[in-house]
């Protein structure tokens, strides 16, 4: 049994490191099904159940310290990749379909919300949170609303198993609509025409970046995002917080406007930050399902039935939008994707389309993590009114 702070990280950012490893080198198929991050939570999650650590105070200080520092270093440096004046470029017809997906997910958080109020657990509300941070852009903004929320580790099993469960229900429902993308542009009377223009303007802007990572790129990279990760806690702790503004969410959205404001700014186009990002949220995810039990997970079939409604709702509402502003298939449902899926499963549906339609998958999963984050705390705070 570990007790010892440091073995007890050292362990988790290992067993991280080797499930990444195994998915990398491994033909096994159901990494195809079960994302890495969703295999280390659960697997990390079972270590626990089975009292692998102890909670000492030794472990307890180790564990705030290493993600209380990594998330918001994480948040910015997920953020360096999207810049705004390339999403702009997009053109408003995608943009629209892309924020349509967006708020059609926020709904369908509130519906379902209020559909099973009666049967949730206290403080449902924040697990909502999350997911919906997931949802609309990824994994990295779920941390980031759990953390600002200060939502317990053991209640994001629940998100997860959702974000696992009906995420990749949904993802082969997309991929199954892809052949009857005529019927239904035909149906919304939407002109697609402009898709191919825009995808080649946006693989043109991205030929001349450089894409071999150095030693000082990661030293750069690593050394601003915790400088910053510093500051903006400094920051926090300086400024007025009450029941839903804590010092935690401050930081969140300190980091989050840092990140953006730098996307634009020479150090963007340094590369690396996305893998530096994907290393943090692995231990981060680790950290969490460390303090996690699956003893405490009694409600997940009411969960995974409430993903489904989320989903049915999205659909519905986004299939009205799309009739409304005359939107194509393909922009609803890598729209969609890319806000559910992320950056690993949208340029997936995008490419199901035509080749030279990813860069449109790649972009649009970006704006997730621009949004999610706060689109999260904004369904949070709706249902924690409710």
């Amino acid at each position: 049994m570990i007790t010892s702070g440091f073995t007890y990280l050292s362990f988790i950012i290992f067993f991280a490191g080797l499930v990444v490893w195994i998915e990398k080198k491994s033909d096994n198929k159901i990494f195809k099904y079960v994302p890495a991050v969703v295999m280390i939570y659960f697997i990390a999650m079972l270590l626990s159940t089975f009292g692998l650590w102890q909670k000492t105070d030794d472990v307890n200080m180790y564990y705030s310290a290493a993600k209380n520092n990594l998330l918001p270093a994480m948040i910015f440096l997920m953020l360096l990749r999207c810049d705004l004046r390339k999403i702009i470029k997009l053109g408003p017809k995608m943009l629209l379909g892309f924020f349509s997906a967006s708020i059609s997910i926020g709904i369908g958080f509130i519906v379902t919300y209020i559909i099973f109020k009666g049967m949730y657990e206290a403080d449902t509300w924040k697990a909502f949170a999350a997911l919906a941070g997931s949802w609309m852009g990824g994994t990295g903004n779920m941390v980031a609303v759990q953390g600002a929320l200060n939502l317990p580790d053991s209640s994001l099993g629940y998100t997860l198993l959702m974000d696992s469960i009906n995420y990749a229900v949904w993802v082969m429902m997309l991929l199954a609509c892809v052949p009857y993308s005529k019927k239904f542009n035909k149906w919304t009377k939407s002109n697609s025409a402009i898709l191919d223009e825009v995808a080649e303007e946006l693989a043109s802007t991205d030929e001349n970046t450089r894409k071999n990572i150095e030693f000082a790129d990661m030293i750069l990279l690593l050394g601003t995002s915790l400088f910053v990760s510093a500051i903006a806690m400094f920051v926090s702790n300086k400024l007025p917080s009450g029941d839903f503004l804590s010092p935690s969410t401050w930081t969140v959205i300190i980091v989050t406007v840092l990140g953006i404001l730098f996307a634009m700014t020479p150090l963007s186009k340094v590369p690396g930050s996305s893998q530096i990002s994907n290393v943090m949220l692995y231990i981060i995810v680790g950290l969490i399902a460390s303090r996690a039990n699956f003893a405490e997970l009694t409600q997940a079939p009411l969960y995974i039935i409430s993903g489904f409604v989320i989903l049915a709702v999205h659909a519905i509402v986004l299939a009205l939008a799309a009739k409304l502003f005359k939107l194509d298939l393909f922009t609803c449902g890598v729209a969609s994707l890319a806000n559910i899926g992320g950056v690993a499963s949208a340029p997936i549906l995008a490419a199901s389309y035509s080749e030279a339609l990813i860069p449109i998958g790649v972009l649009m999963a970006m704006m997730g993590y621009i949004i999610g984050t706060g689109g999260g705390l904004i369904v949070g705070r709706i249902l924690s009114i409710l």
